[in-house]
């Protein structure tokens, strides 16, 4: 996007488009839903950059409202499957069945597509259907196409799936594991709504009258301003704070702090950097900035780092959690060094 210190009328557009974009998608799902900003700014980010997200929270919580509205904001195709312990994964991909054609008589296989051809997916539960079946999905969303007898099926884009977990009940469940995880870009928890959100979503769902959004974005104009995120310039200085944070994940690390290398069994992988400094990229300019600054690093370290850190068995003994030790590690972390300033770019925008 902006190569030089001061961006062109070109850049300007551009990142104003994403930002309008951005305002207008939030105001539709606040008709809707109530509270979740954060939430709603974390999926957001993920999708202007391009990335897959797992939410995990207890039922009731409108995690398939706020995917479905989403959707319907966006213009797109939207698909919601349920996720069983007996579904199999021609179930999601599609299958192939013989079709006879009426003029000839001849028969031949044909393709059925299956609801993973869509814009945006939600994987309801994806921890109670057997591994194989998390595979399918799994591959689909890394590969952004499907493989059925022999012959490949490229899925539409913008692609993106929205896996949910309920963290309640583990009984006749499969944990994702970490290797899947890791395709996540972000892994978002949705709590409680305040007293006054609850009291507002008491008084809206128990009557006649009925939101609807409205559509404020296609597919074609998602694909664009994805384009225009990855374009964004991340000065070195940045790029390297968001590398010490994720290496010093790492207990093998000569960096790690003391905290880390005592409870953790192993930390983020490479992808976790990539994640880091793509979604900075997106949240900001979605923030009004031109530039990726320490700040936007730091507000996404939970949601990338948090599925990716493994805590041993001490530290859940303990209830140290990885998101207790990504603020540990924040803490032990500064956001400005020497090295940060020295780069122009970085001085703007970073808060002194």
């Amino acid at each position: 996007m902006m190569q030089s210190n001061t961006p062109d009328n070109a850049d300007l557009a551009a990142a104003q488009k994403i930002r309008d974009a951005f305002q207008r998608l939030r105001t539709e799902l606040r008709r809707i839903i109530v509270g979740q900003d954060e939430v709603i700014e974390q999926l957001l980010i993920a999708l202007f950059a391009g990335g897959h997200c797992l939410l995990e929270g207890v039922p009731g919580l409108a995690k398939t409202l706020m995917i479905s509205s989403l959707a319907r904001c966006m213009n797109l195709a939207f698909n919601r499957i349920q996720f069983t312990p007996d579904l199999m994964p021609s179930d999601i991909t599609g299958t192939e069945v013989i079709a006879e054609d009426r003029s000839s008589g001849q028969r031949a296989f044909k393709f059925l597509p299956g609801p993973v051809f869509a814009n945006v997916i939600l994987a309801d539960e994806i921890n109670r259907t057997p591994p194989k079946t998390q595979a399918a999905m799994l591959e689909a969303m890394q590969e952004r196409q499907v493989t059925v007898g022999g012959v490949r099926h490229a899925l539409a884009a913008p692609f993106f799936v929205l896996a949910t977990q309920n963290p309640i009940e583990q009984e006749g469940t499969y944990p994702l594991p970490e290797a899947q995880q890791d395709r996540f870009m972000f892994k978002i928890y949705i709590g409680y709504p305040t007293y006054d959100e609850e009291f507002e979503i008491a008084t809206s769902t128990t009557t006649e009258v009925t939101q609807a959004v409205e559509r404020v974005i296609s597919a074609e104009e998602i694909l664009e301003l994805q384009r225009v995120v990855r374009r964004v310039p991340a000065a070195p200085p940045i790029v390297k704070h968001a590398l010490d944070l994720v290496r010093r994940t790492r207990p093998s690390e000569p960096s790690a702090p003391e905290f880390v290398k005592k409870n953790v069994a192993w930390g983020a992988g490479p992808r976790a950097v990539q994640f880091l400094i793509l979604g900075a990229k997106s949240r900001a300019v979605l923030r009004g900035n031109y530039h990726v600054a320490t700040e936007d690093i730091r507000a996404l370290a939970a949601p990338v780092l948090r599925h990716r850190v493994i805590t041993n068995f001490a530290a859940q003994a303990e209830g140290y959690t990885p998101d207790k030790l990504i603020q540990d590690l924040l803490a032990h972390s500064p956001a400005h060094g020497e090295g940060l300033l020295k780069d122009e770019r970085v001085a703007k925008t970073v808060n002194l």
